[in-house]
């Protein structure tokens, strides 16, 4: 990959710490498929760094890496003492009425990859939920965990029966314009999804740097969550 098109990417870069907007349909690390992935691709430009956390390979959004040891400690305790804000933005299935409402309900992780709830064995997650937009059967929601388990936002969005458009792992089911749109006439061609992968975005992060200080990050909105909100707006408005 060359420097330019990884540099696009970057959001904010610091002597301790880099950023960037993750692309949907590249993993965090290494995974079955062997390809390339987010940490191999950021080492060819910066040889020592390591990234801080994960996001799920169709998920888009702020991706943090550290430069160097004591910064990736640094933010590693912050994340063991739960002191990381993360907000995710999720278009989900139905309409809903969430203010910082909260979700507790422990998971467990099953085998192929799988997490469900389990209040006897499940490890604590708790979810705080709210609604920005509503639309005709759908909602664009702000979710912010607490902890950090595996899928946690998917599964926890299933357990209330508003699972992620797209997140076909979780029930959620795929958006066509089809569906939304009166009087729609096919063009002939084959009939695709108006998003092809999850709607889910890691939207910002919020931690202390070196010098103790408050740093907040924030992902834009990729191109095909873009589309799906544009559409919804103009199709499925209340």
């Amino acid at each position: 990959m060359k420097r330019a098109v990884f540099e696009e990417w970057v959001i904010h870069e610091c002597a301790d710490y880099l950023a960037i907007n993750k692309p949907p349909g590249l993993a965090t690390l290494e995974d079955r498929a062997h390809g390339a992935h987010m940490l191999s691709i950021a080492k060819t430009f910066y040889k020592d760094i390591q990234v801080c956390h994960r996001l799920d390979k169709d998920t888009s959004g702020v991706l943090v890496f550290a430069k160097n040891n004591d910064a990736y400690r640094n933010l590693a305790v912050q994340f063991q003492e739960r002191k990381v804000d993360k907000i995710y933005h999720a278009v989900v299935d139905g309409s809903t009425e969430f203010h910082n409402y909260l979700l507790d309900v422990p998971l467990i992780e099953k085998g192929h990859g799988t997490v469900k709830w389990d209040a006897k064995h499940g490890k604590d997650s708790k979810t705080y939920i709210s609604t920005i937009s509503n639309f005709q059967s759908f909602s664009l929601l702000e979710c912010k965990p607490c902890s950090g388990r595996r899928h946690q936002i998917r599964v926890h969005l299933k357990y209330l029966n508003h699972s992620i458009i797209g997140d076909k792992k979780y029930d959620g089911r795929e958006i066509y314009l089809s569906q939304i749109k009166k009087k729609y006439k096919s063009a002939g061609n084959t009939k695709r999804p108006i998003i092809k992968r999850m709607a889910l975005h890691a939207f910002s992060i919020s931690f202390r740097n070196m010098e103790n200080e408050a740093l907040y990050i924030e992902a834009a909105y990729p191109k095909d969550f873009e589309i799906l909100l544009k559409q919804l707006n103009k199709y499925c408005a209340r």
